[in-house]
């Protein structure tokens, strides 16, 4: 039999209510379908992971070339980064490594060195704008953002002094389809060997 804590039972006032042992009524982030980590060199990241059994990894190059709309801290921005993606079960994993341009993951980079340094959450699905909305109403900027192929938006909000993480969202639209990559690691899924099942 547990018995009450009125100290931990009872909640503060004005904090969000509890509506189930896993949901609270200010809910929006829906999904979490990313964890990132920044690294200073993606191979050698790449190859650890793999090392777990994570891969086969996707190799990018994202910068004014084909990512629109950069932001950063709010300004337009000119950014480059190397990001790669590689799924397990119903999560993604990317890895970020700067290139040059202002990022938030330089900045990570220079204050503390590699390591996750974001969880993306796909906000139940909501219209972009509207998920950006629901950031800033609780208090948290977009620090970081851009359109990939001018269709995949992507933005980051300055949640870590609150959670010590940033959160991310994006979206894919219907109709989005990955770009061939400029590599794969350790190969593309058509090598895979016949006798591995």
């Amino acid at each position: 039999m547990q018995i009450p804590n009125a100290a931990v039972d009872r909640p503060e006032p004005g904090l969000p209510a509890v509506t189930g042992e896993t949901s609270m009524d200010n809910a929006f982030l829906g999904n979490a379908i990313e964890i990132a980590i920044v690294t200073a060199d993606h191979r050698r990241t790449m190859e650890g992971l793999v090392r777990l059994g994570i891969g086969p990894w996707r190799v990018y190059t994202f910068g004014p070339e084909n990512v629109s709309d950069q932001t950063y801290q709010g300004r337009p921005a000119s950014f480059r980064l190397r990001v790669c993606f590689a799924r397990s079960g119903n999560i993604t994993w990317e890895l970020m490594e700067p290139i040059d341009g202002p990022s938030i993951f330089a900045d990570y980079l220079e204050r503390q060195g590699e390591g996750i340094h974001h969880v993306a959450y796909d906000c139940g699905n909501l219209p972009m704008v509207d998920r950006i909305r629901a950031f800033e109403a609780r208090g948290f900027r977009c620090v970081q953002s851009g359109k990939w192929m001018g269709k995949n938006h992507f933005a980051f909000f300055a949640t870590d002094q609150a959670t010590s993480t940033v959160f991310e969202t994006y979206e894919f639209p219907a109709d989005f389809e990955y770009p061939e990559p400029e590599s794969w690691y350790p190969a593309p899924p058509e090598t895979v060997d016949p006798r591995v099942r």
